[in-house]
């Protein structure tokens, strides 16, 4: 082999194990940047707006008018913060709102959220005679937790929550209602072994699995496609967060659940796509789809707030056999 050759090989080993330490780089940095925890003081990207200037009205003079209107309920509100520990040592952090009533709703906030964000939903629950546990979720905001569960860490510590709710009234009747991620971490809860105080579940915008919905937001925000970056990315979160993209499945653990599920999605939802919900409507035989025109990513509930509570109260009325839902 002459000295040319050697040199074209040495120098095409070294371009191809750059590359591969760049890629191994690159990927170690999309998990810390996707799953890092969040303090509250970072933004995300917004979803592509495609709504009409009349549907972005409609939504600004509603959320106003919610705002005011949840400002009032938290004034009067005897909300206390509580806290539990999770299988993995991490504290993790709720508002509680009790009730006399054994109606009890656990309520999740979305990516890169925290628990405030819940509390429009809150009021409504707590108009209905719900007692409240509103957590901020591992990772997020006053929660421990190296990484964001998305979800899948996430269900065994709503399955706590539960049972804290239990300890305090065995005789509750509970409904897990989760927005985008919060929505996701309520439907990798249903697959698991729930006591039979959890009742149903109201997934709003939630996506099918982690790795199609990070798969789906990178090809839409940088172009990129899921080879390699997603299978080392997966990995590296597996050996740093303790879970692998592909096994984070929505999907999945709704085919194993026997709860009633309640899915809504905006039908103009270009972050988390409908044809998610439509996948895990589909995959679940005791579920009820709602499409909600004009809603992009988490305003289902922004656009028609009386109608969309109604919609919710009247399939939670089903399942919760004590009390009526007037």
């Amino acid at each position: 082999m002459t000295n040319r050759k050697k040199r074209i090989i040495k120098i095409t080993v070294i371009i191809i194990a750059g590359l591969v330490i760049l890629e191994l780089l690159l990927s170690l940095g999309l998990v810390f940047f996707a799953i890092g925890s969040f303090d509250g003081m970072e933004s995300i990207p917004d979803a592509k707006r495609i709504m009409s200037d009349e549907v972005r009205a409609k939504i600004e003079q509603n959320t106003a008018a919610l705002r005011s209107k949840t400002g009032e309920w938290l004034a009067g509100a005897d909300i206390s913060e509580i806290s539990i520990t999770a299988d993995d040592g991490a504290v993790l952090y709720a508002d509680m709102l009790s009730t006399e009533s054994h109606k009890w709703a656990i309520l999740l906030h979305g990516y890169k959220r925290t628990r405030e964000r819940v509390y429009n939903y809150g009021r409504f629950y707590a108009g209905q005679g719900f007692g409240l546990i509103m957590p901020d979720l591992r990772g997020h905001g006053k929660s421990g937790g190296a990484f964001i569960g998305m979800g899948w860490l996430d269900r065994t510590d709503i399955k706590k929550w539960t049972e804290l709710i239990i300890s305090r009234d065995p005789e509750a009747e509970i409904v897990l209602h989760g927005v985008s991620m919060g929505g996701a971490a309520v439907l990798m809860t249903s697959g698991e072994e729930l006591p039979p105080n959890v009742k149903c579940i109201v997934s709003d915008c939630a996506y099918s699995s982690v790795w199609e919905q990070f798969a789906n937001v990178m090809k839409s925000y940088t172009g990129l496609p899921e080879f390699p970056l997603m299978y080392t990315a997966s990995f590296f979160a597996k050996l740093l967060a303790g879970y692998s993209y592909d096994e984070a499945s929505s999907l999945e653990q709704v085919k194993k659940s026997s709860l009633p599920i309640l899915f809504i999605h905006g039908k103009n939802d270009t972050f988390v796509l409908p044809y998610m919900a439509e996948k895990l409507y589909a995959a679940h035989p005791d579920g009820e789809l709602i499409m909600t025109d004009g809603a992009e990513h988490g305003q289902a509930m922004y656009i028609e707030p009386e109608s969309y509570f109604d919609s919710v109260f009247g399939f939670i009325e089903r399942y919760f056999s004590r009390e009526t839902i007037s």
